[in-house]
């Protein structure tokens, strides 16, 4: 939920933001290399300290969402181990005939992370 308080277009630059200054600019970047203009660039120098700690918030909390993702299939391969481990016909339905509702419904969640890709930063997405 957005804060009421915050400048929705200071907070989207921030976000689109490499926070490096160029050289030939001496202006910050978007993401995909474009330099700020001077209008830009003042616009997220003007930024509040609620802003740079809610940017940094929901940055913690994308960093989580990539590391979830990157691991889905180390983990889903973890989870399927002691069901396979039980079985002499090692295929995946048989694994899942095993699992009480509870594990299949974590399976298909640990399914579902592996198959997506990830997502770009954007504001209030995480």
């Amino acid at each position: 939920m957005t804060n009421p308080d915050f400048n929705p277009w200071i907070f989207a630059l921030l976000c689109d933001s490499d926070f490096q200054p160029r050289k030939d600019t001496g202006t910050w970047s978007h993401r995909d290399g474009r330099p700020f203009s001077k209008e830009e660039q003042a616009l997220a120098d003007s930024a509040t300290r609620a802003e740079v700690e809610e940017l940094s918030a929901q940055h913690t909390r994308y960093k989580k969402y990539v590391h979830e993702i990157c691991d889905a299939p180390d983990v889903t391969q973890r989870f399927l181990a002691p069901f396979m481990e039980q079985l002499t016909e090692k295929k995946l339905g048989n694994a899942v005939e095993l699992m009480s509702e509870d594990e299949v419904a974590e399976f298909n969640r640990l399914l579902a992370l592996a198959d997506e890709p990830i997502r770009p930063f954007t504001p209030y997405a995480f």
